[in-house]
């Protein structure tokens, strides 16, 4: 659907008639062949780069050209999703699906420990039960590359302008996000988002209430009181817990130094390190659990974040390396698991240790 009007063209995922022109632009994308062949050829990509790109290039001509549609892309990721859980988890178990209506709308709130995971992650569960996959919300801080842009806009993602310098500026980059944001929910599309900006490096998920605020944006030109605008929007806060981080020890080793040396710069390629280790990296078991829809109980951002929050404690799914890193008995927790849970930090120093191990006790104590 194209209209002159289109306001959110700048922000929103790639229609059915703009992705056969997105995957031809990604295709003649050098950087994006370097990022293949140094993926898949590391060896080879330096010398033989100039005879490899071309076969790369007619490779994916091939293996792209029957994807025309958003639909299509959605199979193809749905494909590399069943390899990389098959490679790099031991299972997914998932609960609350059941209370959710296929023929509806959410806006899913979910706690951020995985970049690209936790999205990922809500879709392939929506997938396989025959619901549509979501529109993702994704910061721009991650999108420095066209070709991430193109990836992540053929993959049903929408932009977060986070770099808005000022304060006008940033108003109006708001208001379209949630005017967008309601018009997907609208328009019959689910959103997932992030409940704070970031992920949850120190292992506590709290809903940020600006993010709330944001929703609300679009409510307030409505003239409709918060509660009121915020039940309409079929809010479902989501926990995703992963046995292992793939990114623990790089997280833990961050929070060390910020609180040691009071700042941390992160790497110019850090982020997308970060994407690769957390979808190939082992994250053994992988629970996601749906909660509740949010009509009412509430009147301010605050307590509504305070309702998503206690949904996301109670639904976070404790694995025997929470329970250990909390010293608390269970069951699960045998020696063996306790034995590898140790062999995990033997090599770092007695400061990052703290941090790793207040990561997984995080979700133990917030719930007791």
């Amino acid at each position: 659907m194209h209209t002159d009007n289109d306001i959110y063209k700048e922000i929103r995922p790639y229609n059915d008639d703009e992705v056969s022109e997105a995957i031809e632009r990604l295709i003649n994308d050098q950087e994006f062949i370097n990022a293949i062949l140094n993926y898949r050829f590391p060896q080879l990509s330096g010398v033989f780069g100039w005879f490899l790109t071309p076969i790369i290039k007619r490779f994916l001509l091939k293996k792209w050209s029957n994807v025309k549609t958003v639909d299509d892309i959605q199979k193809q990721v749905a494909k590399y999703m069943r390899g990389t859980i098959d490679h790099s988890c031991d299972g997914v178990t998932y609960s609350g699906l059941d209370k959710l209506d296929p023929k509806k709308s959410y806006l899913f709130i979910s706690n951020h420990r995985d970049i690209a995971m936790d999205p990922a992650m809500v879709n392939w569960c929506l997938f396989n039960n025959g619901f549509e996959t979501v529109r993702i919300a994704i910061g721009d801080n991650l999108l420095k590359k066209p070709c991430a842009t193109e990836l992540m806009r053929l993959n049903k993602s929408f932009i977060v302008k986070r770099s808005t310098k000022g304060p006008r500026e940033m108003m109006k980059t708001l208001g379209l996000l949630s005017g967008y944001i309601s018009h997907s929910l609208e328009t019959g599309n689910s959103i997932w988002i992030a409940q704070k900006e970031g992920r949850a490096k120190d292992g506590n998920d709290k809903t940020d209430p600006a993010i709330l605020k944001m929703f609300f944006m679009e409510g307030r030109k409505r003239k409709l009181s918060f509660s009121e605008f915020m039940g309409q929007l079929n809010i479902v806060p989501v926990a995703i817990s992963y046995e292992n981080d793939p990114c623990d020890i790089a997280k833990a080793k961050e929070l060390y130094q910020k609180a040691t040396e009071g700042s941390y710069e992160k790497g110019e390629f850090e982020d997308i390190d970060s994407i690769i280790q957390g979808i190939v990296g082992q994250k053994r078991r992988i629970n996601v659990s749906f909660g509740d829809v949010i009509k009412n109980g509430f009147e301010t951002p605050d307590e509504l974040a305070q309702v998503i929050d206690t949904q996301i404690t109670a639904n976070y799914h404790l694995y025997p390396a929470n329970y250990i890193a909390a010293g608390q008995e269970h069951e699960s927790a045998t020696e063996s698991e306790k034995q590898r849970f140790s062999e995990k930090y033997q090599d770092l120093p007695e400061g990052v240790i703290s941090i790793l191990k207040q990561m997984y006790a995080s979700p133990v104590h917030k719930k007791s």
